[in-house]
């Protein structure tokens, strides 16, 4: 590791009074009560447990309404399937340029105003929805509303990177996974009932509600965990209290602020740019994500359809999603760390071929950094369950296509949607992970903002070709297509398993 002050490491969690010059400030050694890899156990996982559940609610708010959206249509009178697609979607889209902004600023500004200041404006404009009196109000509203929705799903992978070292971020992972994987599954079956009973607007205010009760308890809990940001506000107490104006963090990059400001808006498309692995392999996430829009918006209109589902129970043909991402996300917390440290322990990795420095460090130094307290594993073995489990996507889509097309029995389709919920977690989940134990805490935020950005622009526009390509081919060749897509993309997370170490040493990006 370089030395001097504009050392970068990805995960403070070691660090003692500094070697190198006394005008350098750290952590008060590897135990400083200061540092959130230190905080107690219970509060890091209720700091990670309170990010999932603000990324659960703004992801309710993604398909809730997606059942009542015929009811919408017709008050306001949108006549065209494709702009009825865009009332859903649209959120989504907000998704995909919220986090371009969110992400470097909270690696510039700290985790914690950019939580608060987002869930503030999220509120306001979740209830210029409920209150939206034409289109294009509500349109714009929408949009905004998934703009500040994006923060807890993009920043929370920084947040678990702050919090936990490499080898407990599996299961934490997991649990931030709550929001994003079952929150567009939950959504539409609460959606559809409350739409029929009392009306669309009422998917708002109901989320309006649930979200300003879950904004207020991580006001008064939440602390900045970012340790950039902490050590800044130490050194800065420090300078005071010695009448010392040179003291500086060890994490001070000394850039100025305004080329830092720029430097961090950039960050996400420089990945996205210049690493290979990251565009790669949000590209693979960005088409999962967005076949399984496609099911959200197509499922009222195909099993009213297929099986004459009403606008209430139309909302139960997205439990089969719902069962299947539960199971996997269940399956991807108990093994994910697991089978980390087990493969590393396979090949004899204490401290050898599979414990290395992350891009990070390597960016920065141009070669591999010190390892921290704590084994350092390769992030590449986070992607075992993930070439093992991705050929399960596929078979999903031939299955749910041709039960549907031939009118079998209702559960049949949807036990087909249950693989594609499974298939579709481990292609997500394995790959977010592996991206925050890449770029660790320094960077991690950007890197899923440059993933969130492919994944919600797919996610927000390759529904609206989903009428059109049943329209055409039907349910079964339909399908079929999108699986035979996905069987193509089968053999992609077995090269990042075996070649990506290779692929990030030859490109590595600095940022």
């Amino acid at each position: 590791m370089a030395e001097g002050s504009n050392d970068i490491v990805s995960d403070v969690r070691i660090a003692g009074p500094t070697k190198h010059h006394e005008d350098i400030v750290d952590w008060e050694g590897p135990n400083d009560p200061e540092n959130p890899m230190n905080w107690a156990l219970g509060k890091r996982k209720l700091h990670a447990f309170i990010v999932s559940m603000i990324a659960l609610i703004v992801n309710l708010a993604s398909t809730m309404f997606a059942p009542a959206a015929p009811l919408l249509a017709k008050e306001l009178g949108i006549t065209t399937a494709m702009v009825g697609s865009l009332t859903v979607s649209i959120y989504v889209l907000g998704f995909a340029i919220g986090p371009l902004l969110l992400s470097p600023l909270s690696e510039l500004y700290g985790r914690l105003i950019v939580y608060q200041c987002t869930n503030f404006v999220y509120l306001a404009f979740t209830l210029g929805c409920a209150l939206s009196t034409n289109t294009e109000m509500f349109l714009l509203f929408r949009f905004i509303a998934g703009c500040a929705g994006s923060a807890p799903m993009t920043i929370a992978g920084g947040t678990i990177a702050d919090l936990f070292p490499q080898e407990e971020r599996g299961a934490m992972m997991g649990l931030t996974a709550l929001g994003p994987i079952i929150g567009p599954i939950a959504g539409p079956v609460a959606g559809g009932f409350i739409g029929q009973e009392i009306g669309w607007r009422w998917t708002f205010w109901i989320i309006l509600i649930a979200s300003g009760a879950i904004n207020i308890t991580a006001f008064i809990v939440m602390r900045e965990t970012y340790a950039p940001i902490l050590l800044a506000r130490k050194t800065s107490r420090l300078q005071k209290s010695t009448n010392n104006p040179n003291l500086r963090s060890k994490l001070d990059k000394g850039i100025p602020s305004n080329r830092l400001v720029l430097q961090s808006i950039q960050r996400p498309l420089k990945l996205l740019i210049f690493s290979p692995i990251v565009l790669l392999l949000s590209l693979y996430v960005a088409f999962t994500f967005g076949l399984t829009f496609i099911l959200f918006t197509t499922f009222p209109i195909i099993f009213k359809q297929q099986y004459g589902f009403s606008a209430g129970t139309s909302g139960l043909a997205y439990l089969g999603l719902g069962v299947g991402f539960m199971l996997g996300m269940i399956t991807f917390a108990a093994l994910s760390d697991k089978i980390l440290q087990a493969k590393a322990a396979k090949v004899g990795a204490s401290r050898g071929s599979d414990i290395v420095g992350n891009d990070m460090e390597l960016a920065q130094t141009g070669e591999p950094g010190e390892a921290e307290a704590g084994p350092k594993y390769k992030p590449e073995l986070r992607l075992f369950l993930m070439v093992c489990l991705t050929p399960v996507l596929p078979f999903g889509f031939f299955w749910y296509g041709w039960a549907a097309e031939e009118g079998t029995h209702w559960i049949v389709p949807i036990l087909g949607t249950g693989l594609i919920g499974i298939g579709s977690l481990f292609v997500m989940m394995p790959a977010q992970t592996y991206l925050v134990d890449i770029y660790g805490s320094e960077a991690a935020a950007s890197a899923l903002a440059a993933n969130t950005l492919i994944r919600s622009l797919f996610g927000a526009f390759l529904p609206l070709a989903g009428p059109d390509l049943y329209d055409s081919l039907g349910l079964g060749w339909g399908n079929s297509l999108l699986g035979f897509i996905a069987l193509a993309f089968v053999p992609v997370p077995y090269l990042f398993y075996r070649y990506g170490e290779r692929i990030r040493m030859r490109f590595p990006v600095r940022l």
